[in-house]
């Protein structure tokens, strides 16, 4: 049997379909045919477990199933689209489409500042279509990369997208795959990567008859779903052929510039060649083979730098990583939270280090854990970590789903904002932070079975009590609650909203333009902490150009004494400017050097000065 066609249905053209499942625990499985006219079409068993069967009178918006050993008829575990739902038939799809792209390669990794988006909540529509007249706003923001939240078919009609049932299947509430090609041609029409977060580590549980084909699912590991994907027992092959050939399709098929992989410390493969290795090899060769930049950043909870080591090396060779000890720094300097994860935090030098090396746990003890935790990051390159001070984990797994906006001050969001975009490394926004959205993010699922409803009202409450947050969770089944993460976009236009935006745009100007910003090097920068004022100074250089930034994270006025190279130095940005909603500020346009200069800082400043060779001044 010739294994190079491609799971699910295929459709060549002229009617002609070919159809591949792979489905072991099966002694037969046939092609039930069940419009526009009825059929049943015997698939040919081969090695390994696959069936398959090349028809012909197959057009596309012919919906099947298979049945199972004259029993079971399900969806195709590979379905292109399941217009009826988890639980419906599978249609077939054309893959044709008229992509105006052809002059787009991708952007290198390090010009992504990245903007995360749930299609779903962005707009009143909550479609592809609806987004894309939103890309010229972004571009004006001065956003590179637009990364989706999962699209992938789920129950019902609203979910964050992590309960997708169909790897292969962008969700029909969305806009269907015409929907998402659409709106991938707009992104790079306006030159935009685009990137899409998938799933690997689990599918969701209603829908998923996975199992009933094959053991895509394997006993020897436990996740926090269950059983983990069998990425590594007996019939592994199988299932790892399955993900490979789904990262594939969104690459190929589909144009994306980069995948964000889902919580891949769930992920438990203990081969000698892991499937996170294999997939980068698989992504590089697509990317040298189609002329285009193919990007995995993988989101781990390990803080393992094996993932983002080159193979040479020993690493995984991936291409960047959520950093999470990024945001628990800062946000534990922002707020006085220090439960659950954030006991770990609270240190102005827990965010110097993460500054300078990525991971803040890098070896040493963990009282959230009780165990050491985390090797180095040192010598990982600076792109190789996505920063962020909000993103859906982190607003939406609150109890009610709190943006930042909601739990600080207004100074403390422009000192995130600057911290973010003026690091080293990728940025990443949650989308409507730039104007300080105020709806909230809280969980929403709309869930067919009662039964798996009221187990995740449990889960989500249970989930909570390390936090030892006061209240009730929002029901995760009301469509209230979906309906209350809608984003307001009339907000950015008046007040502290607008001020707010127009410093994003500020800042990402700034990191475009000023050599010594737009450079991502660990090993041109310098970080100091003065734990007592709390403030952090941050200075980078290229070439006869630095700057230095200043980050004062107390609420009280401050004088600090810091070391600043002779010369002269110029005021390029202070967060308290009234372009930015503060009051005149108190920092001096031009400072005067001998070595050391003292600062008198507002609650929560934010500055930066530029000292460039004397020929440029």
């Amino acid at each position: 049997m010739n294994l190079d066609v491609s799971l699910g249905a295929v459709y060549r053209g002229g009617g002609n379909c070919d159809f591949l499942v792979w489905a072991p625990n099966c002694r037969k499985v046939d092609l039930h045919i069940l419009s526009p006219h009825e059929t049943v079409i015997p698939l040919e068993g081969g090695d390994f477990g696959y069936f398959r069967t090349a028809a012909s009178d197959i057009q596309p918006g012919a919906r099947y199933r298979f049945r199972l050993d004259d029993e079971a008829e399900l969806p195709d575990p590979a379905s292109r689209y399941q217009p009826e739902g988890v639980h419906g038939p599978s249609e077939v799809i054309s893959s044709e489409f008229a992509w105006n792209d052809s002059c787009w390669f991708g952007l290198p990794l390090k010009d992504y500042i990245l903007y995360e988006v749930h299609v779903g909540t962005y707009t009143p529509e909550g479609t592809f279509d609806a987004f894309i007249p939103h890309l010229d706003y972004l571009v004006d923001l001065g956003i590179t990369a637009v990364e989706l939240m999962p699209v992938v078919q789920f129950p019902g009609t609203r979910n964050w997208g992590y309960d997708g049932a169909y790897p292969f299947a962008v969700h029909t509430a969305y806009g269907g795959p015409a929907g998402l090609k659409r709106l991938v041609d707009a992104c790079h029409a306006k030159g935009l990567a685009a990137v899409l977060d998938v799933v690997y580590n689990h599918l969701g549980p209603e829908g998923n008859y996975l199992v009933k084909f094959g053991p895509y699912f394997t006993s020897r590991h436990k996740t926090p779903w269950g059983e983990a994907v069998n990425f590594d027992d007996e019939y592994s092959d199988g299932v790892r052929r399955y993900f490979t050939e789904n990262a594939i399709y969104w690459l190929k098929e589909f144009h994306f510039d980069a995948l964000r992989l889902d919580a891949v410390h769930a992920i438990l493969d203990f081969s000698a060649e892991p499937f996170l290795e294999r997939l980068g090899v698989v992504t590089r060769e697509l990317s040298e083979k189609m002329n285009r930049r193919l990007y995995l950043i993988p989101e781990s909870d390990l803080n393992d730098a094996r993932l983002i080591r080159p193979r040479e090396l020993g690493g995984y060779g991936l291409d960047a990583q959520w950093c999470d000890d990024f945001h628990h720094s800062l946000r534990a300097l922002l707020t006085a939270e220090r439960t659950g994860y954030y006991q770990d935090f609270g240190e102005l030098a827990h965010l110097a280090k993460s500054f300078r090396e990525g991971y803040v746990y890098s070896g040493q003890y963990s009282r959230y854990r009780r165990r050491r935790h985390g090797n180095s990051s040192r010598e990982a390159p600076a792109e190789r970590f996505v920063v962020f001070s909000q993103n859906h984990d982190q607003v939406g797994n609150r109890m009610q789903g709190e943006r930042l906006t909601e739990l600080v001050e207004f100074d403390a969001l422009k000192l995130a904002a600057a911290v973010v975009l003026l690091s080293p490394f990728l940025p990443l926004l949650f989308m409507g932070e730039e104007y300080g959205e105020t709806a909230r993010f809280p969980y929403f699922i709309s869930h067919g079975d009662p039964r798996l409803v009221e187990a995740v009202r449990k889960g989500r409450r249970d989930e909570f009590l390390e936090f030892q947050w006061e209240g009730e969770p929002p029901d995760p089944q009301s469509e209230d609650t979906f309906r209350s993460a809608k984003l307001n976009h009339s907000l950015k236009s008046s007040g502290h909203h607008a001020a707010l935006l127009a410093f994003y745009k500020e800042l990402i100007r700034l990191r475009k333009k000023i050599p010594a910003l737009a450079h991502l090097r660990k090993e041109t920068m310098a970080v100091r902490a003065f734990e007592s004022e709390k403030v952090l100074l941050v200075r980078r250089w290229e070439e006869d150009e630095m700057v230095a930034c200043m980050f004062h994270f107390r609420k009280e006025n401050d004088s600090v004494d810091v070391p600043l190279p002779e010369g002269e130095w110029k005021k390029i940005l202070d967060a308290h400017n009234p372009r930015w909603g503060g009051r005149a500020g108190s920092l001096p346009e031009l400072i005067s050097s001998a070595g050391r200069v003292r600062f008198d800082l507002r609650p929560f400043a934010a500055c930066v000065f530029l000292k460039q060779a004397e020929r440029l001044l």
